[in-house]
């Protein structure tokens, strides 16, 4: 099951420039929460905090808190573990070409020193299972590598080698936004099945698709959370008009 994620404070730097400016929110566990805002807004900045890859570039940093369940991901945990525990998915699938699909899968578990053969068969099965890819690639896992997938299933594979390490919590950074509508939809019917066993948050410039998977959303605008709320009230009854403008399309 998936953990809320509690956020207070949080501030973050690249050098000089202030991206993220007193964030402040509570996600919701076990439900898919989207964060919608133009291009710079600082989305993709606030969910690389919550696994702490944001400081793995030269100059950034962040200050505030963020608790993922019982753990202050800043003070009582080192980040190669959060990393483990918070999966992250980008907007570009990102297999590794030289590794067939079983082992772009099994990569982290290998990493983390998983070895037996049968625990690795196993995991592997589930996790393409739970992104809805084992029927289409069973019959090829070791004969082909990941890169020879269709762009679709390449990101479905990418969900699979984040879900294979039992994270509680799954980041996606505009995960359909590189692929046809067809690998879009199937993207969506999994973020709706994933969210049983994990707390989501999906960055995505598709307002429909915040609109069709996500029970909350939040509006980032200049680096600052502008409103959090039900998606439904968000896209229908907003509380502040630049929130209303953006929906609209008067900016963005």
């Amino acid at each position: 099951m998936g953990v809320g994620i509690e956020v207070t404070n949080l501030n973050a730097w690249y050098g000089a420039n202030h991206a993220l400016q007193d964030i402040n929110l509570n996600i919701p566990a076990n439900h898919a929460t989207a964060l919608i805002g133009p291009s710079g807004c600082g989305k993709s900045t606030f969910v690389r905090c919550l696994n702490r890859m944001h400081e793995t570039i030269p100059g950034a940093r962040a200050t505030g808190t963020v608790r993922i369940g019982d753990l202050d991901i800043y003070k009582d945990i080192k980040p190669v573990e959060i990393r483990r525990r918070v999966g992250m998915v980008f907007q570009r699938p990102n297999p590794f070409p030289t590794m067939s699909i079983y082992d772009n899968v099994a990569a982290g578990l290998k990493l983390n020193g998983y070895s037996n053969r049968h625990v690795l068969d196993e995991i592997v099965e589930r996790s393409l299972k739970n992104s809805a890819l084992w029927d289409e690639v069973k019959d090829n896992l070791k004969k082909e590598s990941g890169a020879s997938l269709s762009g679709g299933q390449q990101q479905r594979m990418c969900i699979a080698r984040a879900l294979a390490v039992d994270p509680e919590v799954l980041l996606m950074d505009e995960p359909a936004s590189a692929l046809d509508p067809v690998s879009t939809s199937k993207i969506e019917d999994l973020i709706f099945q994933l969210k049983a066993q994990y707390t989501i948050v999906i960055v995505t410039h598709n307002m429909q698709q915040a609109a069709r998977v996500a029970e909350k959303t939040g509006f980032f605008l200049n680096g600052r959370m502008v409103e959090f709320d039900s998606t439904d009230k968000i896209f229908t009854n907003p509380s502040d008009k630049r929130t209303e403008d953006y929906i609209t399309g008067r900016f963005g």
